[in-house]
Formats: C-alpha cells, sequence, structure tokens
C-alpha cells in the first residue's frame, strides 16, 4: 500500500499539489512566529523586548496556529474525497479498510515530511524579517539576534503532522465505511456532509464567539485599548465556527435562474458541496478577521487621536497589522490553492458537458455563477463575523454600537476577493476546457 501510495502522489499532482501548499505554507507561518519566542528565551534579550516578542510570538502565533490547523484539515479532507473513484475501484478490487486507510495515512504523511523541510528556510527567512521590522519600529533592540530553535521546530512539525494525519484519519474513516456504489456517485459529484464533529466544533467555536463579545461589553469597558484582548478573538472563533456549517451553507444557496446553466449551477452546488465549501471557508477567514480586525484598530486610533500612546498599546497596533497581514497572505493562498485543484479536476466533467452540446462559454458561466454564490456568501457571512468583533468593541472604546466607519477598507477586502476568486476559478477552468474532449473525457 505505501507504494500505490507514492504512485497516486505521482498522478495525482493537481490535488496533492494543493495539500503540498498548505501543509508548506501552514509549518512556515507557525516557525514564523514560533521563532520569536526562540529569540526571546535567548541570552542578552532586555525585559521590554522579552515581552514585545513573547506576546508576538505567543498571542499571534497561537491564532495563526488555529487557522493553520483549520485549513490544513480541510485541504487534506478535499484532498480525500476527490478520490472518491479511486477509493471506490480498489474496494471492489478487495482493498480492505485497513489497508486503505493506511494508504491515505501514508500519502498524507509523505506530504506532511516533505513540505515541513522546504517551510524551515522560509521560517527562517520570515521570522528574520519580522524581527527586523519590530527592530526597525524601536519595539525591540536593535542588538537582539534571530533564535530559530525547538519552540519553532516543534509547533511547525508537530501542527502540520498532526493536523494532516488527524485530518487524514477521519476522512479516511468515512471513505472506507462507504459503499462502492456510493463511492462512485461521490466521484463524479463529491459531496461534504455536515457531521455531528463538525456541529459540535462549530457550536463550541461560536460559545467562545459570544463569551469574548460579552467580555468586551462588560470587563473591557473602560479599559481602552486593552479591551481588544477580548474582542480581537471574536471574530476569529465565529468565523471558524461559520466555516464549519460550510457544507450546509453551500447546498442551500439562493441563485437566481439563467436558464439551462443556472439549472445546473443550482444542481452543482447541492452536489458539489466538498470543494465549493473548501473554497468558502477562506473567504469568510479572510473577511471577518481582516475586516473586523483592520476596523477594530481604526475605532481604537480614533478613540486616541490627540492622547499620549504608550509603548503596549503601540505593541498592540503593530500586532493587529502583522496578524492581519500574514493571515490575509495565508488565507489568500489557501483560496487560490482551493480553487486551482478543485477546478483543474473537473477537466473529465467539463468534457462531458460539451459532448452534451454545452459551448464552453456556457460552461465558463457556470463557473462564474459558482463564483459567484461562493463570493457572495463568503462576504455575507465573514461580515457576520466580524461585526462579533467591531460592534462589542466599539460599544466598550466610544460608547455607542454604531461606529462610524469608513466603507473603503470594506470595500477594498470584499473586491479583492471578487477579483482573487473569479480570476482564479475563470482561468483554471478556461486551461482545462483547452483539453481536447476527446481526450479529456478519458482524464
Amino acid at each position: 500500500m505505501f507504494v500505490l501510495a507514492l504512485s497516486s502522489l505521482r498522478h495525482r499532482t493537481a490535488a496533492f499539489t494543493a495539500g503540498f501548499l498548505a501543509l508548506f505554507l501552514g509549518a512556515a507561518l507557525v516557525m514564523t512566529f514560533g521563532s520569536l519566542v526562540d529569540t526571546a528565551l535567548g541570552p542578552g534579550v532586555d525585559p521590554v523586548s522579552e515581552e514585545v516578542l513573547a506576546i508576538m510570538g505567543g498571542v499571534v502565533g497561537g491564532w495563526s496556529l488555529l487557522l493553520v490547523v483549520f485549513a490544513v484539515a480541510s485541504t487534506t479532507t478535499l484532498g480525500v474525497h476527490q478520490r472518491a473513484r479511486e477509493i471506490a475501484l480498489l474496494k471492489s478490487a478487495g482493498a480492505t479498510p485497513g489497508q486503505l486507510t493506511w494508504m491515505i495515512l501514508a500519502e498524507v504523511l509523505v506530504l506532511a515530511l516533505v513540505a515541513v523541510v522546504p517551510a524551515v528556510p522560509l521560517g527562517m527567512l520570515a521570522g528574520r524579517t519580522l524581527l527586523g521590522l519590530l527592530q526597525d519600529s524601536g519595539q525591540v533592540g536593535a542588538g537582539i539576534h534571530h533564535a530559530f530553535g525547538p519552540v519553532a521546530l516543534g509547533q511547525g512539525i508537530g501542527v502540520t503532522l498532526c493536523s494532516a494525519v488527524g485530518a487524514a484519519l477521519i476522512t479516511a474513516r468515512r471513505a472506507v465505511r462507504t459503499r462502492v456504489t456510493e463511492s462512485l456517485l461521490n466521484a463524479a459529484a463529491p459531496r461534504a456532509r455536515l457531521t455531528r464533529r463538525r456541529v459540535a466544533f462549530g457550536l463550541l467555536f461560536f460559545a467562545g464567539a459570544v463569551n469574548q463579545a460579552v467580555l468586551t461589553v462588560t470587563v473591557g469597558r473602560g479599559t481602552g485599548f486593552q479591551a481588544q484582548q477580548y474582542a480581537g478573538s471574536a471574530d476569529i472563533l465565529f468565523a471558524i465556527g461559520l466555516a464549519c456549517f460550510a457544507p450546509a451553507i453551500v447546498r442551500r444557496l439562493p441563485l437566481p435562474g439563467f436558464g439551462v446553466v443556472g439549472a445546473v449551477t443550482r444542481q452543482n452546488l447541492r452536489s458539489r458541496s466538498a470543494p465549493l465549501a473548501a473554497a468558502l471557508t477562506p473567504i469568510v477567514l479572510f473577511i471577518g478577521v481582516g475586516v473586523g480586525t483592520l476596523y477594530m484598530q481604526s475605532l481604537d486610533n480614533r478613540a486616541s487621536a490627540g492622547r499620549p500612546v504608550g509603548a503596549d498599546q503601540h505593541i498592540i497596533e503593530t500586532l493587529n497589522y502583522v496578524v492581519t497581514g500574514m493571515i490575509a497572505l495565508f488565507l489568500c493562498i489557501m483560496l487560490i490553492n482551493t480553487l486551482v485543484a478543485s477546478t483543474a479536476e473537473r477537466t473529465r466533467e467539463f468534457a462531458q458537458y460539451r459532448l452534451a452540446g454545452a459551448t464552453s462559454g456556457q460552461v465558463l458561466s457556470m463557473v462564474a455563477l459558482e463564483s459567484l454564490a461562493i463570493t457572495v456568501a463568503g462576504t455575507v457571512l465573514g461580515t457576520v463575523a466580524s461585526l462579533v468583533t467591531i460592534l462589542p468593541f466599539a460599544y466598550a472604546r466610544t460608547g455607542t454600537w454604531t461606529p462610524d466607519l469608513d466603507p473603503g477598507t470594506y470595500l477594498a477586502a470584499v473586491g479583492f476577493t471578487a477579483v482573487l476568486t473569479f480570476a482564479t476559478a475563470l482561468l483554471t477552468a478556461r486551461r482545462s476546457l483547452s483539453v481536447p474532449t476527446t481526450a479529456a473525457v478519458t482524464v
């Protein structure tokens, strides 16, 4: 089965490239912030610099770790869903559930181990660059040297392996229990199920978000910028909670008519919920975390206008911008990664549409409508998640539930998300349509 796993990795480059990138970038991101903790624990670090580095590495790194685990698990699950036909054929050939589980686990382990190796130099470089920015801004002493040690390596390797293996085992358990006929149907239209586990985790994240919002308007009221310690995590928790329900959300998305193309698109939203839910997740997280954090910082800056800004407040501001930039970059890459992998896998499906009489323009219109549906849904859900941070913090900091916010930040985030989603999906679909129909149906 290990030899079969390696062979599968070679022949399914699109799906496994997506998994590799998720593991590689996730490990690098976690290592970047872990190295700041290593640096803080090093010799010759003054107390002020140690506090800044520990907060940056611990707080930002902790939330980055949570998002990385969720994103890696989502991508790994999508990769297994896309292999339903292969798994069904192996079952029919006599493969046992244990053998199939070991094959899937071996593939993920190989990917994770291969991804961790190049993530080390990238994490070192990013950590050194981040330390330099902190030194240039005067928040960390100029004579402190960057360290990359056990915290960075332990977190990066541990998170990568544990999240990938955990997702592989959970998904493999479900895949090997599915009947052969059902697996073949899932291969044609991969569906994501809203399992009890997803519901439980989603409700747990919702409860955490509500708790942070309540703390913001009670404990955080009158504490100034320090209310961010409660409000800052509310949008992250709520966005992850919404992402847990992505399979059910995708299947229920409303979509206008538009004739045959609209009817096929609506059917795809119900039947291809797995890849579409995977694409919806980074949009919700990007809008929710990015917009919520930036507007929270904007409200704090406005409330502090004309007053002296302390060192702690300056650190928090830097934290907000760093967390927004790093996580936004990671989620954007994850969005592109997911869309390319899921759309490239549809070459055979697109060829079948053309053989049935559909034109290339109609196929591209279908992809555009799917992109429109997940963009609008992701924007709406992400906006709701961001408000879980913005409104409580506005009340705690300014005493009003209806803050006057500049719409430019929100419109820029939504516009960027829409352009990224449409461009990636349509360009990948266009490339798939360039494959001759007779060759594509044999893929």
